[in-house]
Formats: structure tokens, C-alpha cells, sequence
């Protein structure tokens, strides 16, 4: 089992949870803790991945001109605007 020192600031508020009955103990706390920060490395690794997939495609040369994209996105949201006000 892992322990550490949370400080007072963080005991108190884990304290203050488990007495309110949001959570039965410290440790069930502190596994919702890990979690949360397991699911944000996720999804920080995955944003990394797109990210490092966007760079190699950028430097491979494999890119589209911005007046292309927006020439293209202007004209799928003005066709919406005027599927809806139909």
C-alpha cells in the first residue's frame, strides 16, 4: 500500500469527504484521485500522439492551403444555415 503526506490543506478536504459521506474512506478517495489522473494522462498522451501525427504530416508535406479548408468549411455551414431555415 502506498502512503504519503497530502499536507493538512489536502488531509482536511479528504477528510471533510469522507465525513460527508460522499466517500466511506481515505482510501476510497484516493483511488478516485489516482483514476482521475490516470483518464488525464490518457487523454494527454493521446492529444500528444495527434499532435506529433500532425507535425509529420506538416513536414512530409502533406497539407491543404487554409483558404482551402475555410472555402470549404464556409460553404458546408452555409449550406446548413440554409437546410435549417427551410
Amino acid at each position: 500500500m502506498i502512503s504519503g503526506e497530502l499536507g493538512s490543506q489536502l488531509e482536511a478536504y479528504v477528510n471533510e469527504l469522507v465525513k460527508s459521506g460522499r466517500y466511506h474512506s481515505k482510501s476510497e478517495v484516493l483511488r478516485e484521485g489516482v483514476r482521475l489522473v490516470q483518464e488525464r494522462e490518457a487523454r494527454l498522451a493521446a492529444l500528444d500522439a495527434s499532435l506529433a501525427r500532425g507535425i509529420a504530416d506538416a513536414n512530409a508535406g502533406r497539407t491543404k492551403p487554409a483558404s482551402d479548408v475555410f472555402d470549404r468549411l464556409e460553404a458546408k455551414y452555409q449550406g446548413q444555415a440554409k437546410d435549417k431555415g427551410r
